[in-house]
């Protein structure tokens, strides 16, 4: 079971209403039958075919009856009140269960019967149920309408005045797509009185000026904020200047947002005051809150229904014309503009908010996150999607919540604006700040890279970076490639910029004949026409702006890289070259960047004479590393989506069950023995190379005589469990013949390893191939991870590996296969044959979907692969179970 098997959850529904979905039982009894009874005529008849007074009676003895085998009711409740039903049995013999669905009449078209049936398939799929069966009346246009939009495959058969409706519970992407809007939906409604608040009040606005409150309640006073305005204060009638009342129930209007900045053992009983008073949403500022602070808080934001943003976080502001609102502490206001921004850290929170305004971008929306307590980056992506505002997406993310979910919307809202990000925590001592800083998990690297990869997330390594990427993607169009044209008046300059777009994965191609005759033709003499270009310091503006304009044209080039350093030459006759790129006579086709190393800022936009700015840097390296982050976008947006391709000859159910046993015997979980690692992976498909089990000495030699090839050799291989390096313990032995090599290695185990080894594996030598490395590991943060690169005992010294998140497309696969360093060999090198890739691309979707189907799998490794032209078999392999329960990640809920 998930979710609201173990604990009740809290979700949204589609007008922003926060409902508690848990498991009903006998304690509903009252509550259930009160539903019922509480039903107009028309919708009682609608629900049982018939209006009888004994029927709310009958739906309360059912509840009644309590958890049984088969059945499973799920109730939707808000402000302690049963506002939804819904249940299912399932049929005798079979797979599939009846269902049934109530809503409270003062609760219909708000989603409540979508929701619960959410929760109840995704608990049905956990018990093994494949299907739902319903029977209602054909002019029952409202249920008809909630199974039909469910997404799932639905199909109905007319009985007369009677429909029977089959709804397949698969979860394909089309279920995910309709789970995803609806949440999307109720997601941004919800946000409405945080991000757009008709009123606002300030709680802790002291009169100390120093005070945080007092700064936000300032700040918004100072930004021409459109609403309206109080002050909670005990004692102060006005503070700053703000009307202020002695209790947020003594406001003359209940606020939409109410901003806290309260000691933090405050915190929770001004919620509370707030939540009954009836406000939508918190800013919590205050820091220093514990465990039982925190926990106070959710339980008062969830069960009032208020959105939170914080704490320990600046604050939050919105732009728009008609809301204006700067609900920080920052010392200056943001611009008005169209660049998102959500951060965990208000340091950087404010070095954004600085570096945008030295650019000239303006911001939409800001939002510091803070403890991230409810309000996540996933939030505020859907947010920007939606608000008819913002184009371009700046995140700083400490901890994900729910990564998979966050993938997904990413990858949906990156289609549309660039979302950009900062890549915190690469190191330990990072990671363990920002755990530290936040209290969220520490998350590593590979997985974390993995995902901004696969949902088109530009990831930098620096607030700086992540700058010089914004201002190039706000100022100028994607290029169509990496092929880049060096432009210099001085020749070292040029070289420099080429070497630093190199290093950034940038292609510096020479230019054709044609092309370098003409630009030639367009320079002064002594001008070179390689790429880097050299102009010489005797060019003036009309021909630099010529020699610029025509690269940017060409078919053959994607984007212009113009350095120039300030000359005598220049100066003397009074040329301004920098004026020579920005009074270009149009708009270019493809991006142009200058490189000023006299410039004093790192980055700047410069304005031009037609719409646009041109961005300025002070270094190569910058220039180069924004190009190549635009390049990599511009290269994704060209890609087709990828596809989970379907997998014959696959038995899930024999797997499951496989695990379930093994764990029952083994509640703590631990590495798999040879044999059941086999069977589990030959469930999937997984190609191993023939092998033998010996307990002693004569059982070893009679294996080696069946599996010896051609040659007569064969391998041992010490077990004991969780024996996992065996190279590094030197508990095997290679290339074996006859039967008394074969006795001499086995008393060699025995005698080093003695009863600590239960046996030995012994295999035939393999052939020649490329010794390659796959694997799975399940993060307990960011799920199914799988890894693969090159093989064998210095596989960790080497560390030429790639991993992509499960399930894996077509597209991801590819990126596997051609990332690591070793991949041409994969492809055939030196003349080597290439490897039979469409069984590697097997391999990896067949560990990926294992990986999906069995959250219990904590590792796999296959180390190693070996790869040749005649296919793929793993040598070694290892399965690691642990108890755990699946969980569903596009399940909505909220933290």
């Amino acid at each position: 079971m998930t979710g609201i098997q173990e604990a009740p959850v809290h979700a949204l529904l589609a007008d922003g209403t926060t409902v508690r979905i848990r498991q009903a039982g006998p304690a509903d009894c009252v509550e259930v039958q009160r539903l019922y009874e509480a039903m107009a005529p028309q919708n009682l008849r609608l629900r049982f075919f018939s209006v009888s007074p004994s029927s709310a009676r009958q739906a309360a003895e059912r509840i009644a009856r309590g958890e049984r085998p088969g059945y499973r009711a799920l109730a939707a409740e808000c402000g302690g009140r049963l506002v939804g039903l819904a249940e299912y049995e399932v049929l005798p013999g079979d797979s599939t269960a009846e269902i049934s669905v109530a809503v409270a009449d003062d609760w219909h078209h708000r989603g409540v019967a979508t929701l619960l049936l959410e929760h109840l398939a995704d608990a049905a799929r956990t018990a093994g149920i494949t299907a739902f069966s319903a029977d209602a009346l054909a002019e029952n246009h409202d249920v008809l309408k909630v199974f039909h939009d469910l997404g799932l495959r639905v199909t109905r058969h007319f009985d007369g005045p009677e429909v029977h409706c089959a709804v397949a519970l698969t979860e394909d992407e089309t279920y995910l797509n309709a789970v995803e809007a609806r949440g999307r939906v109720a997601d941004v409604v919800s946000l409405q009185p945080l991000l757009r608040p008709g009123a606002v009040a300030v709680i802790g606005a002291g009169r100390r000026p120093g005070s945080v409150g007092r700064a936000i309640l300032r700040n918004i006073d100072n930004g021409s904020y459109a609403g309206r305005l109080f002050a909670v204060h005990p004692e102060a009638a006005v503070i700053a200047g703000v009307h202020s009342c002695r209790s947020v129930a003594d406001l003359p209007r209940v606020p939409d947002l109410a901003v806290v900045a309260v000691p933090a053992a405050a915190v929770p009983e001004v919620a509370e005051e707030c939540g009954k008073a009836g406000v939508r949403a918190l800013l919590v500022v205050s820091a220093g809150l514990d465990t039982h602070h925190s926990s106070a808080l959710m339980d008062v934001c969830r069960r009032h229904g208020m959105r939170l943003v914080g704490p320990n976080c600046l604050g939050l502001a919105n732009t728009e014309d008609d809301v204006r609102l700067d609900a920080t502490f920052a010392a200056r206001h943001p611009g008005a503009g169209t660049a998102g921004v959500a951060v965990q850290s208000g340091g950087v929170g404010i070095a954004l908010l600085d570096g945008l305004a030295r650019l000239g971008v303006g911001v939409s929306t800001f939002v510091s996150l803070g403890d991230k307590y409810d309000v996540s980056g996933n939030d505020m992506l859907q947010w920007w999607e939606s608000d008819g505002h913002t184009d371009l997406a700046l995140l700083h993310l400490e901890s994900f919540g729910n990564p998979r979910a966050f993938s997904r919307t990413a990858r949906r809202v990156a289609r549309s604006m660039p979302v950009l990000t900062v890549d915190a925590g690469r190191s330990e001592a990072g990671r363990r700040a920002a755990a530290s800083h936040t209290a969220a998990a520490a998350t590593p690297t590979m997985t974390r890279q993995a995902l901004f990869t696969q949902a088109g997330i530009t990831a930098t390594r620096t607030i700086g970076e992540l700058l010089d990427t914004a201002a190039l993607l706000h100022a100028q169009p994607l290029p169509h490639g990496k092929k880049v044209v060096v432009v210099s008046n001085a020749g070292g300059a040029g070289v420099l910029a080429a070497d630093a777009c190199v290093d950034a994965g940038l292609v510096i191609p020479p230019l054709a004949t044609d092309l370098v005759d003409e630009l030639l033709a367009l320079l002064p003499d002594g001008a070179t026409a390689s790429n880097p270009v050299d102009v010489t310091a005797a060019v003036g503006e009309g021909q630099l702006q010529a020699g610029v304009s025509l690269l940017a044209q060409h078919d053959a080039i994607d984007s212009v890289l113009v350095s120039l350093v300030p000359t005598a030459v220049a100066t003397a006759t009074g040329e301004d070259l920098v004026r020579a790129l920005t009074s270009a006579p149009g708009p270019l086709a493809r991006p142009v960047v200058a490189v000023l190393p006299a410039q004093a800022a790192r980055v700047e936009l410069l304005p031009t004479s037609v719409r646009g700015t041109l961005p300025a840097y002070s270094d190569a390296e910058d220039a180069a590393r924004a190009l190549a982050h635009a390049a990599t976008r511009a290269d994704w947006l060209a890609r087709r989506p990828g596809a989970v391709p379907k997998l014959p000859d696959v038995e899930t159910a024999h797997a499951k069950d496989l695990v379930s046993a093994y764990l029952e015997a083994h509640p703590e979980g631990g590495w798999l023995d040879p044999h059941t690692t086999a069977v589990l992976l030959a469930c999937y498909g997984v190609r191993q190379i023939p092998w033998g089990w010996a307990r002693d000495e004569n059982e070893a030699v009679t294996a080696a005589e069946r599996l010896a090839g051609p040659d007569g050799r064969v391998v041992m291989k010490a077990y004991w469990p969780g024996l996992v390096h065996k190279s590094e313990q030197h508990a095997l032995h290679l290339d074996l013949q006859g039967a008394s090599q074969v006795r001499a290695a086995h008393r060699d185990l025995v005698t080093r390893f003695g009863d600590r080894m239960t046996g030995v594996v012994v295999q035939p030598l393999a052939e020649r191939g490329i010794e390659l490395f796959a694997g799975v590991v399940q993060d307990e943060v960011f799920g199914p991870l799988v890894v693969f690169g090159l093989g064998g005992t210095a596989t960790e010294l080497l560390a030429d590996h790639a991993a992509r998140l499960a399930p894996l497309t077509d597209l991801d696969v590819h990126d596997l296969l051609t990332s690591p360093r070793c991949s041409p060999l994969l492809f055939g090198y030196a003349g080597s044959p290439a490897v039979d890739l469409a069984a590697l691309e097997q391999l990896l979707h067949r560990l990926s979907r294992m990986a999906a189907d069995l959250p219990q799998m904590a590792e796999a490794d296959l180390n190693p692969v070996l790869a040749g032209p005649r296919g793929v078999t793993a040598l070694d392999a290892r399965v690691r179970l642990v108890p755990r329960r699946p969980r569903d990640p596009y399940l909505r809920r909220l933290r």
